[in-house]
């Protein structure tokens, strides 16, 4: 299901997240996409990494309070200062354990530098060889 991705984040939903319907609130799974866009972006280099785009997300199962969500990302483009991530949210339902798919999403992330302009991404100083 996840390819070559990794885990970037894993969360349990709440009341606290739920909204009137009492489902987890979007907004609630974008802000942990856009966590799990940046934890794979910061594999490419220790810069700042802002959210330059959310090109797509479709929101296609929903998500309920005591459900584990896992969201799952992998880098599908490097460019020379921006990466593009995809991010695939997996639910594991509460009440059956069972694993499903809830929500996608595609961003486009940039490496910042100092001056606060797009730099060129250095991978060879990444968490992983420091």
């Amino acid at each position: 299901m996840h390819e070559d991705a990794q885990i970037a984040l894993r969360v349990l939903m709440m009341p606290s997240h739920t909204n009137h319907e009492a489902t987890i609130f979007g907004g609630v799974i974008l802000s942990n996409i856009d966590q799990a866009a940046y934890v794979e972006a910061r594999r490419h280099g220790v810069h700042r990494w802002v959210t330059a785009a959310v090109d797509r997300v479709d929101f296609l199962e929903p998500v309920y309070m005591g459900d584990i969500v896992s969201y799952w990302a992998r880098t599908s483009r490097k460019g020379t200062t921006s990466v593009t991530v995809n991010v695939d949210v997996v639910a594991q339902r509460r009440k059956t354990g069972r694993d499903c798919k809830v929500t996608t999403a595609e961003l486009v992330m940039v490496a910042m530098g100092p001056d606060g302009k797009p730099t060129p991404f250095d991978e060879e100083h990444t968490p992983e060889s420091s």
